[in-house]
């Protein structure tokens, strides 16, 4: 049987919002350079729509404190120091990314905005002192319901949980029995129904996750 997927965003709607986003405001060559990085090592990144977006939440919430769950080697990181009027705190497992991010970051200007991390994402959150106004996950998907539970407590009260992959390529409507399908399945359903938050799925490229924290 072959593997079910479906379609998100169709591909000429994508291609023309892609189309207004090169064509909008000009990019750094950092970015360039991340982008064809990324395509290089076939590396998923959030892509500009998706870098985009985090940008404008980031200056809706005038946000001051993010932390980032899976950095990569610093894409998403780019646009939160865009918009972040003080720290970006970023993690990765990869000590190679965390290299990587540092120099990309020095090259844009932002090195004084961003800290990177090595270890487990949710283990960092644990051990950071202080409220965030925006906590952003890219892990491991079968590890967003624990990513959820441990950012409850540690977003200010009107700050955003932000999540990626929030359709996993189809499969959250079409379960394919894999543990990152089932991971994200569980998240969806934990966020939307969770009292504090008020959560909507943007179906932006693989879907975005946005959790307005209400108390």
């Amino acid at each position: 049987m072959s593997e079910r997927k479906l379609e998100i965003v169709h591909p000429e709607i994508e291609r023309y919002m892609g189309s207004l986003a090169e064509s909008a405001q000009p990019v750094c060559d950092t970015v360039l350079e991340m982008e064809e990085l990324a395509r290089e090592r076939d590396f998923p990144i959030v892509g500009r729509l998706a870098g985009r977006f985090l940008f404008q939440q980031a200056l809706l919430l005038g946000a001051k404190r993010i932390f980032e769950m899976g950095s990569g080697f610093g894409y998403s990181a780019y646009w939160f120091a865009r918009a972040a009027g003080g720290d970006v705190i970023c993690t990765d497992t990869s000590p190679e990314n965390a290299e990587l991010a540092g120099g990309f970051m020095k090259k844009a200007g932002f090195e004084k905005k961003v800290r990177f991390f090595t270890g487990d994402a949710i283990d960092i959150l644990t051990n950071t002192g202080g409220e965030f106004d925006i906590v952003f996950c890219d892990i491991d998907k079968e590890a967003y319901p624990s990513a959820f539970a441990a950012a409850r407590g540690k977003i200010r009260k009107g700050g955003l949980f932000l999540a990626d992959n929030a359709f996993w390529d189809g499969k959250a409507a079409l379960p394919d029995g894999s543990p990152a399908a089932q991971g994200i399945i569980k998240f969806n359903k934990t966020a939307v129904s969770d009292p504090d938050f008020l959560t909507v799925q943007v179906p932006l490229r693989d879907g975005i996750s946005v959790s307005l924290k209400l108390v």
